[in-house]
């Protein structure tokens, strides 16, 4: 059976700042969801990491589809106004087109979506980040994908000898879409050379070079590409397969153990730590910190099992606590270095106003004459 599993997610209000949505708005599309799926999509979950709802549906009419696209769009749009009643912050913040055009791409919400055909055991992991980058999946991705020190199936499995391709999306192009296809291993180092930088280069997709499957994909959306300006970070979703031809569960989530630095928590204008956090988790600390939940399930003839939180184990309180230690220890640093992006992240923020203020009152120091000897 051929199945596509969509996960659409937007950010339509929250309480107390960029803190959780309040139960009335998850609620509402919820059950927006669930009266208008009917003979469109075979089964849904809904869920909110920090102040994000994210809306997986599965379904048999492909990637991109107009019917599914919509289905979540009004179901946000109706979010959102039980978001404004409430008078919460940001209520339809990420809806920045003011009607639906056939596909929900490029209108604000973040969308990946997996097409294939049903394994007898179908085991899949849902991710979805908040106050962070698109890329932040990118270097969990080369390790687990890419890597034997984190994926030992890769040396061990003869269904992933021949390794993975990586499709890779220059997300500052916005004419269409610019990618690049490589290979894993034989193009590690050009892999390398395109993911180190997290602003720019995004994983999109990720397939088997023995089968040609897709196993991986990952949301794309840069916000401020459509707004013109700074509406909050990118928070992006994605869709793993795993377990037989595909990494295991374990060899997928092992590199989230790093708590690597990513770009996003206040404004989305520092670098911190990326947390794995439990299901459902709001945001904590300095708008942040920049957050990771992870839900697992099988799917099988379209149905979706009971979702299992990966991330709500003891193990992960450790490395919750290692990301905490990271993201202060940079903190410290406030606005120097490092510790704040780079300007080509700012500059859609209010900051380019004031350093074109300081410009105009720079002024150039002529050099000092020499003076003559008596």
């Amino acid at each position: 059976m051929k199945t596509t599993l969509s996960i659409i997610k937007a950010d339509i209000g929250a309480i107390g700042g960029h803190l959780c949505p309040s139960k009335a708005v998850l609620e509402r599309v919820r059950q927006y969801v669930a009266a208008k799926s009917k003979g469109l999509v075979i089964d849904s979950y809904t869920t909110y990491t920090g102040d994000d709802i994210a809306i997986l549906m599965s379904h048999q009419r492909g990637a991109n589809n107009p019917e599914i696209h919509s289905l979540a769009w009004e179901a946000f749009r109706q979010g959102t106004e039980v978001a404004k009643g409430e008078g919460l912050y940001g209520a339809g913040q990420d809806l920045l087109k003011d009607s639906f055009s056939g596909n929900i791409r490029g209108l604000g919400p973040a969308v990946a979506e997996l097409e294939f055909e049903e394994r007898p055991n179908e085991p899949f992991l849902l991710f979805a980040a908040d106050k962070t980058e698109p890329g932040a999946y990118n270097l969990p991705l080369y390790l687990g994908f890419a890597d034997p020190m984190y994926c030992p199936g890769l040396m061990l499995s003869p269904s992933m000898a021949k390794g993975f391709q990586f499709i890779i999306m220059d997300v500052n192009y916005t004419e269409g879409d610019k990618v690049i296809e490589l290979n894993a291993p034989e193009d590690l180092y050009n892999l390398a050379a395109l993911l180190r930088d997290n602003h720019r280069f995004v994983v999109e997709s990720i397939h088997s070079r023995a089968t040609g499957e897709p196993c991986v994909a990952c949301s794309t959306t840069r916000l401020h590409n459509i707004a013109g300006k700074y509406v909050g970070k990118d928070d992006p979703v994605m869709l793993v397969r795993t377990q037989a031809q595909f990494p295991a569960t374990g060899e997928v989530i092992a590199p989230f153990a790093l708590a690597h630095y990513v770009a996003g928590d206040c404004r989305g204008s520092h670098n911190v730590a990326l947390m794995p956090v439990k299901h459902a988790s709001p945001v904590a600390y300095f708008d942040g910190p920049a957050l990771v939940s992870c839900l697992s399930f099988c799917v099988h003839n379209g149905k979706l099992t009971e979702a299992v939180d990966v991330f709500d184990h003891p193990f992960w309180d450790l490395i919750r606590q290692k990301a905490s230690e990271k993201t202060l220890e940079i903190r410290r640093q406030g606005f120097s270095g490092r510790a704040m992006v780079g300007i080509e992240e700012l500059e859609y923020g209010g900051i380019t106003e004031r350093l074109e203020h300081l410009e105009s009152q720079f002024s150039i120091r002529k050099p000092p004459t020499a003076k003559s000897k008596r």
